[in-house]
């Protein structure tokens, strides 16, 4: 039985014949030892057919119907002129060697060519490629590297699907620009007020807050100036007209120096400075928070998004926090702590960053190792949804909230939580509603499309002359879920035939309402009804009267 063997390389597709595999006695040894020797191999294995690719687009898309396990028509096309043709009565003298069996299937289901795939199939295509340059003269030296090299680039470009919202080299880059700003903002701030305290000292005690601070000594600029008029722009400033009472009272009874025209313009720049950072800091905040919905909706619904982002910084990527246990998720971000404490025998820490989530902190200070096992867990699971999921959802991560809230409740009051497998059960029936829903919300919009279409046809009519039929409006809301397709053409069909009736009704009568077409309808179906009633009670009196009868037969 003569053996093909099939071999896909990156400029095309090369079938070969194998002979003598009687005398070899299909060996997989010996075949092994004569793959490195092209003298042996080529005694065996010899080059009958190959199908050259157009270019490399077609070579891109060849490969992945392969990788999928599909046939194309180009290999099917191939293999059907150059394998002798199979007979459905009698069995195939030959076979075809392949090396992945699902294209080696589906091959057997379309063109009945039997394949054969194994250890003694793939050590026969490993000398073809080993020596594939050899049996194609026609190749130039070097000619197979760039194929190779130029198909390789393009088919992992096409298998590693690159979703630009789904980035999370940018969070961590978010993150570590928000603690920067942090400090710079508080240093500068620190340096803002001890600068302008040389001029008005007073107005620390009254304005605690930074950023207050810098928009007020930007406001006031010279205190000599404040009088009672400045009262209204300073609770405009301020928010509250008691202080900005109380500091205009301050600066009228100062300690502070004066200072010259240059160095209040270089106070107030600096202030201004400071101000324009911390509103930068709050667009960077706004910026992580829509990052992380993007990327981790679930981690930073349970654990918020700043924590989150950590948790990804410090890990290196989604990918790597995802792959990483609960036990080291629970102490990332301590890592000296534990060291020192495995070096010196001690005790290992509880927490890391995780520290800094707000279910740490509400736990009692012995349940604060279980809370943090616990969040840890979740967390875990949480990050794995995210980064391997298809579609991103906030619904596993607010029941992982609420199974987080359900243990802090069962250490503080007792009261037992519910079951993990109950909760995710609730989570994939709440997000398959959700995939039902945006399904349904696409429905009406079809619709709609359909009534313009109708009200188009209608005012046409219209302007023709013609009676038009008025149609009851079909509310569709967002709750109600479509389950057939079939149901929905039967409904059209019945729509259309009572709308040719009504307007066979309209054209004889003269007028076009659809509620005394359907009036008329119930009427004709009452009719039917005592039509078919009276023919019952026929049936039933004539089969009384037999009964008579024959009871008077048998008395007599």
């Amino acid at each position: 039985m003569a053996l093909y063997l099939l071999y896909e390389s990156a400029s095309g597709y090369g079938l070969f014949l194998a002979h003598g595999l009687d005398e070899i006695g299909q060996n997989t040894e010996a075949v092994r030892n004569s793959v490195s020797d092209l003298n042996r191999f080529g005694k065996v294995v010899q080059l009958t057919a190959f199908h050259p690719f157009e270019s490399a687009l077609d070579a891109l898309n060849q490969c992945n119907a392969v990788s999928e396990g599909l046939m194309t028509d180009e290999l099917r096309s191939f293999l059907e002129l150059n394998l002798p043709k199979v007979k459905e009565v009698k069995k195939s003298k030959f076979r075809l060697g392949i090396a992945d069996t699902k294209i080696g299937s589906h091959i057997h289901e379309v063109t009945k060519i039997p394949c054969e795939s194994g250890e003694f199939i793939l050590e026969l295509l490993r000398g073809v490629r080993l020596h594939f340059d050899r049996f194609l003269k026609d190749l130039k030296p070097g000619d197979l590297e760039k194929a190779q090299l130029g198909l390789g680039h393009s088919y992992s470009r096409a298998k590693v699907k690159f979703n630009v919202n789904r980035v999370d080299n940018m969070v961590i880059q978010a993150i570590f620009l928000l603690d920067t700003l942090d400090k710079d903002v508080n240093s500068f701030s620190m340096r803002v007020r001890e600068w302008y305290s040389w001029h008005f000292p007073e107005l620390v005690k009254i304005v605690n807050d930074n950023y207050l601070y810098a928009k007020v000594a930007k406001y006031i600029e010279d205190k000599s100036k404040l009088s009672d008029d400045s009262i209204p722009g300073l609770t405009d400033v301020l928010g509250d007209e008691d202080k900005a009472k109380e500091i205009v009272d301050a600066a009228k009874a100062s300690m502070g120096q004066d200072l010259s025209p240059i160095d209040l313009i270089n106070v107030q720049q600096f202030a201004q400075r400071v101000m324009d950072l911390s509103e930068y800091r709050r667009k960077l905040y706004d910026y992580l928070v829509t990052k992380m919905n993007d990327i981790a909706p679930n981690l930073a619904s349970l654990i918020g998004e700043v924590v989150g982002a950590r948790l990804i910084s410090h890990a290196g990527s989604l990918t790597n926090l995802a792959k990483c246990p609960s036990s080291t998720l629970q102490i990332l971000g301590a890592e000296k702590a534990l060291f020192r404490a495995l070096k010196t025998k001690g005790n290992t820490p509880k927490y890391g960053l995780i520290f800094h989530s707000s279910f740490i902190g509400r736990a009692s200070a012995k349940n604060k190792g279980r809370m943090a096992r616990y969040l840890a867990n979740k967390c875990s699971i949480a990050s794995r949804i995210d980064c391997f999921a298809d579609t991103a959802s906030t619904v596993f991560g607010e029941k992982l909230r609420e199974q987080v809230e359900e243990r802090l409740d069962f250490y503080d009051k007792g009261v037992a939580p519910r079951k993990n497998i109950d909760v995710m059960k609730i989570a994939i029936g709440s997000s398959q509603n959700k995939d039902t829903e945006m399904e349904t919300e696409e429905v009406p919009t079809e619709a709609s499309g359909k009534k313009s279409k109708k009200k188009k046809s209608k005012a046409g009519a219209a302007e023709n002359g013609e009676p038009m039929a008025e149609d009851e409006p079909n509310i569709v809301t967002n709750g109600e879920a479509v389950e057939n397709t079939k149901s929905e053409k039967k409904k059209k069909k019945e729509k259309r035939r009572m709308d040719q009736e009504l307007e066979q009704q309209d054209a004889q009568n003269g007028f076009s309402t659809e509620q005394d077409g359907t009036v008329k309808k119930k009427k004709k179906k009452s009719k039917d009804g005592d039509e078919d009633g009276e023919d019952l009670q026929s049936a039933a009196d004539g089969k009384k009267k037999k009964k008579k009868k024959s009871r008077s037969e048998d008395a007599e």
